[in-house]
């Protein structure tokens, strides 16, 4: 009965008939849109995100990584979630629970594993002389002050992923936005099948290894989270480079080679930044 009645939108005062004002697109409260019912369907969406368009835009970037990016950035946007709601959704997620850090990095790791390692050796070692402390105790306040700024920065791992794929694919007709886009997709993708996924396949195994007098923690570290990343984003480039850039023949496989490498050195320039940002915040 609604679609045959004139409304007044709430929002702009247009005058319109339907459920949703053709102008705003605010839309109009119905008396069921008040129960109770409706109420707690809308905090079962908000919490456990349990919303269509959700779902499906996640399992797609999974299944067929590139895909809801180029629906977006192609103009066909209502059928799926925008990519950066979709982060932000995974982000929180992945703030909130104490999840694999794939994007942090510990103190050990900083001072013997990166390319800067020697740089930041140094500096821990004068910081330590200066300041009278122990490797141990700037270690416990460095992991735990790393940790929370990895979540709060990995905006900026997509920005520096961003550069690589704007120069090897800089023929393909895409604005820098655009591989923005696909750049977003990608933490989006990192973040649900290497740290919330892997997390609960180890929460489960390690259940199950212990019932043996064993566990998986001396096994589980940045080296083999490292080959874990490459293997699981050469997937994605794979599919997204078909899909998103419609990269075909010999030269797909070579622009993946290459975009495996930009995105391992844009994961260093992130974990160069973390680690300044870190230290003097500590």
């Amino acid at each position: 009965m609604s679609a045959l009645h004139e409304h007044t939108c709430k929002s702009c005062d247009h005058h319109f008939k339907g459920t949703y004002c053709n102008l705003c697109g605010e839309k109009v409260i119905l008396p069921k849109d008040r129960t109770l019912r409706a109420f707690l369907n809308n905090i079962l969406i908000a919490v456990t995100f349990a919303d269509n368009k959700f779902v499906k835009s996640l399992w797609l970037s999974v299944v067929n990584p590139g895909f809801i990016s180029k629906e977006y950035v192609d103009g066909r946007r209502v059928n799926y979630i925008r990519p950066l709601q979709l982060f932000f959704i995974l982000n929180l997620v992945y703030f909130l629970f104490p999840i694999l850090q794939l994007f942090s990095s510990s103190l050990r790791t900083q001072m013997y594993y990166l390319f800067h390692s020697t740089m930041a050796r140094n500096m821990v070692v004068n910081r330590l002389t200066e300041e009278g402390l122990s490797l141990a105790a700037f270690e416990l306040m460095f992991n735990a002050k790393t940790t929370s700024l990895a979540k709060l920065l990995i905006v900026i791992f997509v920005l520096l992923a961003s550069i690589p794929l704007s120069i090897i694919y800089r023929k393909k007709n895409r604005y820098f936005t655009d591989h923005t886009t696909l750049a977003v997709e990608l933490a989006c993708f990192n973040i649900f099948v290497n740290a919330i996924l892997l997390s609960a396949i180890l929460w489960i195994t390690n259940i199950v290894l212990r019932w043996g007098n064993s566990g998986w923690e001396g096994y589980l570290n940045d080296s083999t989270l490292t080959v874990v990343f490459v293997a699981t984003n050469l997937y994605f480039l794979l599919r997204a480079s078909q899909t998103f850039y419609a990269q075909k023949g010999k030269r797909l496989y070579v622009k993946c080679a290459l975009g495996i490498v930009g995105l391992f050195l844009a994961l260093e320039a992130y974990r160069i930044i973390l680690f300044f940002l870190t230290f003097y915040l500590v």
